[in-house]
Formats: C-alpha cells, sequence, structure tokens
C-alpha cells in the first residue's frame, strides 16, 4: 500500500463514485442528441476539450515534468485511441439496447483491471475482497438478466457494449500505468486529443448526422461524462487500488437502470433491485477491504 492509497480518505472515495454516477448519465444524454450516436460521442470531448485543456495548463506539475517522456506520451496517446474506438463501440450499443444493459456490458472491463490489480499485487483475494467481488458481479448479473432475452436487437446492443467494455480495460490500464507521470488533466487532454478524430471518423463513416440542432443534451454529456465523470475517474487512478477501481465501475449499471427508469419507463424488477443492493454492498465490503489493507 502506497503513501497516495493510505491518504485515500472518504472524500476521495466519494468523489471517485461522483464520477462514476456522471459516467453512468451519458447513456441518457446520448439518446436525447438529435445527432448520431457515435457523433455524440465527437462533441462530448469535443465540446470539454477547451475547458480540460485550460485546468491541464493550470495543474500544478509537482515532480513530473510538463513535457513527459516519449514513451509516457505515447501511452497516453494509444489511450486515447483506445477510448475512441470504446465510445463509439458503446454509443453504438445504447441505440440498441437498454441503458442499464448498455452500462453493465460497456463496464465489463472493470473485471479486467480487477483481475490486473490481483496480479500486479501477486495474490489471490483476500476474504473480504473475495465477497465484495461476488457481490458486484451478482449484482450486475441480476441487472443485465434482461438482456439475456433472445433479442436480435438487444443482442447487438449489448455485444457491442461487450467490445467497448474491452477497449475501456485498456484505457484504464494505460492510463493507470502513466499517471504518475502526468498530471491527471493533462493526461485527460492527450487521450483526448488522439481520441477526438477517431471518433469523428467512425460517424463519418457511419454516415452519421454531425451537426446538431438541439445542443443542450451534447453540453450536459461533455460535462457530466468527459469533464466530471472522466476527470473524476483519472485522478482517482492515482488513489485507488485496481480493485477499487474497478468495483466503482461497476455502479454505473445501477444509476443507468435507475435513470432508465425515472427517464424512460424502462421497467426496473425487483431482481434489478436486488442488484443494486449487491452493487452497494460490494462497495462498502470494497472500502472495508481497503481500510484493512491500509492496517496492515
Amino acid at each position: 500500500m502506497t503513501d497516495q492509497h493510505r491518504a485515500a480518505g472518504p472524500w476521495r472515495f466519494g468523489m471517485l463514485l461522483l464520477g462514476n454516477a456522471s459516467l453512468a448519465l451519458g447513456a441518457m444524454f446520448v439518446r436525447m442528441a438529435d445527432t448520431g450516436p457515435v457523433a455524440a460521442g465527437f462533441w462530448r470531448l469535443a465540446l470539454a476539450l477547451p475547458l480540460i485543456a485550460f485546468f491541464a495548463l493550470r495543474e500544478e506539475r509537482g515532480s513530473a515534468p510538463f513535457f513527459p517522456p516519449r514513451t509516457t506520451l505515447l501511452l497516453a496517446l494509444g489511450a486515447g485511441v483506445a477510448f475512441g474506438l470504446d465510445i463509439a463501440s458503446w454509443h453504438l450499443g445504447i441505440e440498441r439496447t437498454r441503458l442499464g444493459n448498455a452500462t453493465v456490458f460497456g463496464n465489463s472491463g472493470s473485471i479486467v483491471v480487477i483481475a490486473w490489480g490481483l496480479l500486479l499485487a501477486r495474490r489471490w483475494p483476500r476474504g473480504t475482497e473475495i465477497v465484495a467481488i461476488a457481490a458486484a458481479l451478482g449484482g450486475a448479473a441480476m441487472l443485465m438478466g434482461g438482456s439475456l432475452e433472445l433479442s436480435h436487437r438487444n443482442f447487438v446492443g449489448d455485444l457491442l457494449s461487450l467490445l467497448a467494455g474491452m477497449l475501456y480495460a485498456a484505457y484504464i490500464l494505460l492510463l493507470r500505468h502513466v499517471r504518475t507521470g502526468m498530471g491527471s488533466w493533462r493526461l485527460l487532454t492527450v487521450s483526448s486529443l488522439s481520441a477526438t478524430p477517431v471518433i469523428l471518423a467512425c460517424a463519418l463513416l457511419l454516415g452519421e448526422t454531425i451537426l446538431p440542432r438541439d445542443w443542450t443534451p451534447l453540453l450536459l454529456l461533455a460535462l457530466f461524462s468527459q469533464i466530471v465523470g472522466q476527470g473524476a475517474l483519472i485522478w482517482a487512478l492515482g488513489w485507488f487500488r485496481p480493485l477499487v477501481i474497478g468495483l466503482a465501475l461497476l455502479t454505473q449499471p445501477a444509476v443507468a437502470a435507475l435513470t432508465g427508469w425515472l427517464a424512460y419507463g424502462e421497467t426496473l424488477s425487483w431482481l434489478d433491485v436486488a442488484g443494486m443492493v449487491l452493487m452497494a454492498a460490494a462497495l462498502v465490503l470494497a472500502r472495508l477491504a481497503e481500510a484493512d489493507e491500509t492496517k496492515a
């Protein structure tokens, strides 16, 4: 456990949860946008980029150089390409399945992040961690139960979202590898710069409508998903272990399912509610496991 992890108090954990909740709201704004779904992803980055770059210029550099080493820069750019393809896949999936399902599969990469963290620690998960992981996976399984119906529309959307989840895992792990070499806002700026043209190219190849008539959903998407959501997530990469990051990512399906119920009247069954309760329990257990690790 590093000194940073020892200092990761409750308010930082709250910021991690706030970031994930903000990311989960993105699916609703994509559906509200009058552009194509991938084009909405382009505007998510393009509209947020000036403000993110402004934050990057004002960011405290600490011991990290303003211009990172070439390897660090290339990894950050590669992470951005993965992120651009992730958004393109996920936004297409959002249009073809339930909000909760798209978010579940879109965050399936969190399992990869959890496994990678345990691999780096060179140990098997301990008792509390095992229960937390089992609760999170059980809750996710309950939330995605409706997606397992034999529906071609759901199947295609879930498959696209699953691809997005794997790309998102690559994005998170690449960023975590270089997080200490760059400030969080500078890292987000660099990755956004490489992701933006990738998403635009995908939208153009798909023949989507690029220019919106109503900018409000896109501005909200840029604010919640990119500035608050991604900003908080990348910042948290330096404070929490991959296990906690991965479990926090799994809270997004619960938020998305609740959003789908409130905004679109999507059915919220007792199984969905039980899944949300299990997600909450998993986070509490993950926080307890983090505290136990700190005392060790």
